[in-house]
């Protein structure tokens, strides 16, 4: 499996392809602001075609460059229905302090983005990409479990970090659905699991299970809701 990123503008959002190997059709992941020509330098890199971008859940700095991405390549955007009144009114559910990164800003109809299940299996570019619907950052957050080969992978969006998960105080976010997400979706799965995520470095299950306070606070059942990361 090949697997390449980038931090994506200003909120360094990692821009994820998955793909079976070079030369081959990907998958793209969460083009987030100012990805668009730093992608098709990637996907150059590679030789690799885009098929269909798929989204982690639908806060601007995932989802910036989608509707430029998905003309530009002629493919079709995935998304969770939980989160498409992000796309359709993105002043209501980012905040009064964002409001400047919302002006002018082209964003699919919500028609236009085919929905993500929880437990489905997207067969995509010969890749596998099973759906974990894991709300609490937002209420349609998702993360994609994928085989990687020698291990199990998470592209784990806005939902796991190292050492942090993301922040719940925008609307749409609860920590209390966090805590839910953290132990039924994230702390069941093995420990060799290697952890995508929206920011920062990559990270492991057993890693973030030793270490991770939120998650050692969603295995206890309670715990202060975190500051996080994310938009």
């Amino acid at each position: 499996m090949l697997i390449r990123s980038f931090p994506a503008g200003a909120f360094g959002t990692n821009c994820y392809a998955v793909a079976p190997g070079p030369g081959q059709e990907c998958v793209v992941v969460d083009p987030g602001m100012d990805a668009v020509e730093p992608l098709a330098r990637m996907l150059a890199e590679d030789g690799l075609k885009p098929v269909a971008v798929v989204l982690t859940h639908g806060h601007l700095d995932h989802t910036f460059s989608v509707l430029p991405v998905c003309d530009g390549y002629d493919i079709p955007a995935y998304l969770h229905p939980s989160d498409f009144g992000m796309l359709s009114d993105p002043g209501r559910w980012h905040g009064p302090a964002l409001a400047p990164l919302i002006t002018g800003v082209r964003l699919p109809d919500p028609s236009d983005v085919l929905p993500l299940d929880d437990g489905a299996v997207l067969s995509l570019a010969g890749v596998d990409l099973t759906v974990r619907h894991a709300p609490g950052h937002t209420q349609g957050s998702v993360m994609f479990s994928v085989d990687l080969g020698e291990a199990p992978g998470l592209l784990a969006g806005d939902v796991l970090f190292a050492g942090s998960v993301g922040r719940v105080d925008l609307p749409g976010g609860s920590w209390e659905a966090m805590l839910r997400s953290l132990r039924d979706v994230v702390l069941p799965l093995d420990d060799e699991t290697v952890v995508l995520p929206g920011h920062g470095p990559a990270t492991t299950v057993g890693r973030e299970r030793a270490t991770n306070p939120y998650l050692a606070e969603a295995a206890a059942g309670s715990g202060p809701a975190p500051a996080g990361r994310g938009l």
